[in-house]
């Protein structure tokens, strides 16, 4: 069980400690409290990547006035960030693409030269955002990928079969009660067509905490077994709605034909930080770093919808879990 991909040696890292089950979070969490920058209200749901030596991203800030939107950040450890107090300025052709409703949930990640940002967009309600940046200081927005209502747009890392493609979760302009998760296929970033379904929310009696909807979290990671993704499930309770993470194997040429898909969750509110926020009981996984030589993987996640966690795993040890209880 390899990961696919660059070594990556100073990755955030923390060892295993006894006991602890497939994801095991850093001791030092949250890393990113509310105030990650002059006006925030919170900051979660955010993505990283490798920059520079060191680590850049895209990070959800939600303001005092609790306005959505995204802003650029630089870490030279991934754990220490430091987020500029201005949102993201992106650039265009067309004065209607940059209309400017609101911005959420970011995911990032480099291709062919350049580093790649998808994220919930309001554009007459939710929809999925595209733009690129060589820098993370000027951001060229593209055309939205699809038709309101959508979220949860996570794109593959490189073309499948010479096609870009993104996972999606199509949605109502609301609290979605239900929700599963697709995949568009395009030829050059702008036309997206070929859907095709990949999975869908679980039937309460076989596992509860994905029943109400499903949505992909960071870029899938390439493995010598096929794409492993992390994804978010929601169950709807007497006090509403609880977000854990589960994970899924997919077909390397065909990635909405899923092989494998845990049955028991990965990781589930159970810290206070993750259990008392804005939104309780949430964990929400929107970034992943890997190192090829060793499988280390570092997944970044929001925490309650008010600030920012680590959990730790490696390939072989998710990949194992997600075999054995699998559905």
């Amino acid at each position: 069980m390899k990961i696919i991909g660059d070594s990556l040696p100073n990755i955030p890292w923390q060892e295993k400690p006894a006991g602890a089950g497939p994801l095991w979070r850093y001791t030092n969490n949250p890393i990113i409290g509310r105030d990650g920058n002059k006006r925030s209200n919170s900051v979660f749901n955010s993505a990283v990547v490798p920059y520079n030596g060191g680590f850049a991203g895209v990070f959800r800030c939600d303001s005092r006035s609790i306005s959505m939107d995204i802003f650029a950040g630089f870490s030279d450890d991934g754990i220490n960030w430091k987020i500029d107090d201005e949102p993201i300025n992106l650039v265009g052709i067309e004065d209607e693409i940059l209309r400017r409703e609101y911005r959420y949930d970011p995911r990032v990640f480099y291709m062919e030269g350049k580093y790649y940002v998808t994220w919930c967009n309001g554009y007459h309600g939710p929809t999925i955002g595209m733009a690129y940046t060589t820098d993370f200081k000027t951001f060229t927005q593209m055309e939205n990928a699809f038709l309101p209502f959508n979220r949860n747009g996570v794109m593959f890392p490189r073309k499948i079969n010479g096609m870009y493609m993104m996972m999606s979760r199509p949605s109502d302009n609301g609290h979605t009660p239900f929700g599963d998760i697709f995949v568009s296929q395009s030829p050059d970033l702008t036309f997206w067509g070929k859907h095709r379904f990949m999975m869908s929310t679980v039937n309460g009696d076989t596992s509860a905490w994905q029943s109400t909807k499903i949505g992909p979290g960071p870029i899938p990671i390439e493995t010598s077994e096929g794409w492993l993704m992390i994804y978010h499930g929601v169950i709807t309770t007497c006090n509403g709605f609880v977000y854990r993470m589960g994970s899924a194997l997919l077909d390397i040429d065909e990635p909405w034909r899923v092989k494998a898909r845990t049955k028991d969750y990965i990781l589930a509110p159970h810290e206070l930080y993750e259990c008392v926020g804005d939104v309780p009981n949430v964990v929400f996984p929107c970034a992943a770093l890997t190192d090829a030589a060793t499988g280390k993987i570092a997944i970044y996640y929001g925490c309650a919808d008010t600030v920012t966690g680590i959990a730790f795993t490696t390939v072989e040890e998710l990949l194992t879990y997600t075999r054995e209880f699998s559905l």
